[in-house]
């Protein structure tokens, strides 16, 4: 049988135990917090943006010409249509007549 100081023992253990658990669970409930967790996240990418573009800058230092012809194609790319409308180049198929039931009757 249990003696009275097994007894008491064993509830100094647990309450030893519920305590060690008790400041898990507080310790978790701090790691875990939304604000902490959305700090961190954002930390994260941001530290990973600087990083992309200080990269990317040095690439661009390395490869000047690389870049201004990748920069120089995208805005020809996007300028096309008004670009070949001032050379001339622009085909303009005839505008289809309009059905007679498409037609504005006044």
């Amino acid at each position: 049988m249990s003696t009275p100081a097994d007894v008491a023992a064993a509830e100094a253990r647990a309450a030893e135990a519920r305590a060690r658990l008790n400041g898990t669970v507080e310790q978790l409930q701090g790691q875990l917090a939304p604000r902490k967790l959305a700090r961190t996240a954002a930390d994260s990418v941001s530290e990973g943006a600087q990083s992309a573009a200080r990269a990317s800058i040095k690439t661009a230092m390395m490869h000047p010409g690389a870049v201004t012809g990748g920069i120089a194609a995208v805005v020809l790319f996007l300028c096309r249509k008004p670009l070949a409308r001032a050379l001339g180049l622009a085909k303009r198929p005839p505008s289809p007549a309009k059905p007679p039931h498409l037609r504005r009757v006044r």
